[in-house]
């Protein structure tokens, strides 16, 4: 039997074994390389918004650091009472966290930008984030019609947020290539991050490579693709028990899921994993105790296909569409 000492350590290890590293963005702030996703009850549409409230502090207990949500998703309340759950119970201080939520389409205008900010903080019940992005780059009215903001007048708004302490960086989400082009011609602060679809089926290798060079971040959401909880036929593969998946899933003693993740990781891409079930929170981030080789990385990237999980067809007659980038 060991001695209690050496419990207490190796319990100690194997409580922070889980905790994301970080890397630092070009604005000399360090982010978590993981995030629990939430959003449409962080996993199904078909969930409550309550859950998210439970699956934050689950995540926060399994080790992560980084939370990322967004004003559309509606949750920002349950994703503040979570963490305010977590710290309340001393499993984190708020310096240990990194939160992220985002700007919506119809708050595009520069004088909208830090009110919209300041709203989203209030129902966080923080002082700042740590991450506040511009979801979209097309701007839309209240009652959700096309509006004309062109989104370097955003991008100043967000600046100013910046400058106001209220978030200590500022990125961009769902922006192509020309787009990035195009805000960092004019840009003061550079976005320190783009959040993308990125999965086996959607690698987007040129435009990552595009991002990294210019020391932009790239976050990945729908980081599975239709890996999991796609039951329709016609869907691409890789499906979850896919020969190749499988075989890299046996030699390191994971899931195949674990795979695609640290498939991202490998490419210096952050998932954005979502779950609202306590074991796959704790799955999804025990990742950091191997890593893929690049002919595996490379087998992994065959499978694209160029197509989508999310598909924003909707979004062809608003000004600065289209924002797809392959």
């Amino acid at each position: 039997m060991l001695p209690p000492f050496a419990v207490f350590v190796l319990l100690f290890q194997v409580a922070i074994a889980a905790i994301a590293p970080t890397i630092q963005l070009n604005d000399g702030n360090t982010i978590p390389v993981v995030a629990l996703g939430t959003g449409r009850g962080t996993a199904k549409e078909s969930e409550s918004v309550d859950e998210v409230r439970q699956a934050v502090y689950w995540a926060i207990q399994a080790g992560y650091r980084h939370i990322d949500t967004a004003a559309i998703y509606f949750d920002e309340e349950q994703v503040g009472q979570g963490i305010a759950q977590a710290i309340a119970d001393k499993l984190v201080s708020r310096g240990d966290l990194f939160v992220t939520t985002k700007l919506w389409n119809d708050k595009h205008r520069q004088d909208q930008v830090v009110p919209a900010l300041k709203d989203s903080l209030k129902k966080l019940g923080l002082d700042y984030v740590d991450l506040y992005l511009i979801h979209f780059p097309v701007a839309t009215k209240a009652d959700g019609s096309p509006d004309n903001v062109d989104f370097t007048e955003t991008w100043k708004g967000m600046e100013q947020a910046k400058q106001l302490g209220l978030t200590r960086s500022i990125g961009v989400s769902n922006f192509n290539m020309s787009q990035i082009d195009r805000l960092i011609s004019t840009a003061k602060i550079w976005p320190a991050i783009n959040e993308i679809e990125v999965n086996p089926t959607l690698t987007q290798e040129h435009f990552i490579s595009y991002l990294q060079s210019k020391g932009i971040v790239p976050m990945g959401y729908s980081p599975f693709g239709f890996l999991v909880s796609r039951k329709m036929e016609s869907t691409p593969p890789p499906r979850a028990d896919d020969p190749e998946l499988v075989k890299m899933a046996q030699k390191y003693g994971k899931t195949t899921s674990q795979i695609v993740l640290r498939y991202l990781i490998d490419r210096s891409i952050i998932p954005i994993p979502k779950s609202t079930n306590q074991n796959r929170i704790a799955q999804n981030i025990d990742l950091f105790d191997f890593s893929l080789t690049k002919d595996e990385i490379a087998t992994i990237s065959r499978f694209n296909k160029n197509i989508r999980v999310i598909n924003p067809v909707n979004w062809k007659d608003y000004p600065n569409y289209p924002f797809v980038e392959y």
